[in-house]
C-alpha cells in the first residue's frame, strides 16, 4: 500500500486510516458493545499493518478509546516505527469548558492514557461547539495549542469538524497542518469540495472521515437508513439503492466503491474508517484493493454528482 504525505507535516501515512470512536465501546451510538479483549486485539492487529495511521480523541467513550490504545502502546514499548497516532482535544464533559486551560488538561489526559511523552498530531475537535471568536481569542483553545506546539508537546496541529465554512475560517489562520472532515465527501455528499480545494492550495493535509456515512454506503439502505447521524432523505435512499444495485450487477461491494471514491482522490491524504474488530483491518484492505470496472465508475459518479440538495 503506497503511502501519501500528510500535507506539510511531512508525515507518511497510509491512504486508509483507522478510526477508533467505537473502540472504547459506545453502544448508544453504534448499537454494539466492544469488550476490552476485542479492542486490544484490534489495536495489536493495526500495529501489524498495512495501515500506519490511527485516529482517536480525548472524549471517545470517556477516554476508554485512548486507554485501550495506550495499553498496547505500552505493551509494544511505544508506537511501531513509522506509525502515526492522532488524537483530539475536547471540552470538559461536565462543564463544556473549552478554554485554553481545558485544552492543556485534555492534552495531559491524552498523554497519560496513551503512555506517550509527546503527541504527533492533535486536532481541535468539533470547534462548532464554541464560536470562532471564542476559539481564537487570547487564552482560548487555539492559543493553547500553539503554545503546546512551541513547547514540543505537540508536533502538528489539525482541526476536525463538520461545518465547512467554519473549517475554512480555521484554515485561514494558517495555524493548522491538517484538516479532518467527516460525512461531507462521499458518494452522496460532496459539500467538502471547497475545503478540499483550499487545503490542497495551502499544502494542508486533508483527512476524509466516514466514507460510509455511518453505514448506509457500506450495507445499503435496507440495513441502515441513516446518513451522518440522522435519517437519510428519501432522495438519498433512492440514490444509494441505485448504487447498490449497480454494484451488485458488477459483483462489487458497495463499500468498496464508497471507500475508493475517497481513496482514489489524490488530494485526500487519508480516508478514515472506523474499526473495532481485528477482522475489519483485513476486510478494509480487501475493499481498498477491489477492482472496480471503469464502466461502473462512470455510472456511480453520475449518481454521485446528481444529488445536490438531497441531504436537506
Amino acid at each position: 500500500m503506497n503511502h501519501r504525505v500528510l500535507g506539510r507535516t511531512g508525515l507518511s501515512v497510509s491512504p486508509v486510516s483507522v478510526g477508533t470512536c467505537a473502540l472504547g465501546s459506545h453502544p448508544t451510538q453504534y448499537g454494539y458493545e466492544v469488550d476490552t479483549d476485542t479492542a486490544v486485539a484490534t489495536v495489536r492487529r493495526v500495529f501489524e499493518g498495512p495501515f500506519n495511521f490511527m485516529d482517536t480523541s480525548n472524549e471517545y467513550s470517556q477516554g476508554e478509546s485512548e486507554r485501550r490504545i495506550g495499553y498496547v502502546v505500552r505493551e509494544n514499548g511505544g508506537l511501531p516505527e513509522g506509525f502515526v497516532l492522532a488524537t483530539k482535544v475536547d471540552p470538559c464533559a461536565e462543564t463544556a469548558d473549552f478554554s485554553g486551560d481545558r485544552v492543556r488538561k485534555s492534552v495531559e489526559e491524552s498523554l497519560r492514557r496513551l503512555g506517550l511523552d509527546h503527541l504527533q498530531l492533535v486536532y481541535l475537535h468539533d470547534p462548532e461547539r464554541i464560536t470562532f471568536e471564542e476559539g481564537t481569542a487570547p487564552g482560548g483553545p487555539l492559543e493553547a495549542l500553539l503554545e503546546l506546539r512551541d513547547e514540543g508537546v505537540i508536533r502538528h496541529l489539525g482541526v476536525a469538524g463538520a461545518p465547512i465554512d467554519l473549517e475554512l475560517k480555521y484554515l485561514a489562520t494558517d495555524a493548522f497542518d491538517v484538516v479532518l472532515s467527516h460525512n461531507r465527501y462521499s458518494l452522496v455528499d460532496q459539500t467538502a469540495l471547497p475545503l478540499l480545494a483550499d487545503a490542497t492550495a495551502r499544502g494542508v493535509g486533508f483527512v476524509n472521515a466516514a466514507p460510509y456515512g455511518g453505514g448506509i454506503l457500506a450495507k445499503g439502505p435496507d440495513a441502515v437508513r441513516n446518513y451522518c447521524y440522522g435519517p437519510a432523505s428519501e432522495a438519498v435512499v433512492e440514490r444509494v439503492t441505485a448504487m447498490k444495485q449497480l454494484c451488485g450487477e458488477y459483483g462489487v461491494p458497495l463499500a468498496a466503491a464508497a471507500l475508493q471514491f475517497s481513496t482514489s482522490d489524490s488530494r485526500v491524504s487519508s480516508t478514515l474508517v472506523g474499526m473495532s474488530d481485528p477482522a475489519r483491518i483485513d476486510h478494509t484492505a480487501r475493499l481498498f484493493d477491489w477492482h472496480i470496472p471503469k464502466e461502473l465508475w462512470s455510472q456511480l459518479l453520475a449518481l454521485a454528482s446528481a444529488g445536490t440538495g438531497d441531504l436537506e
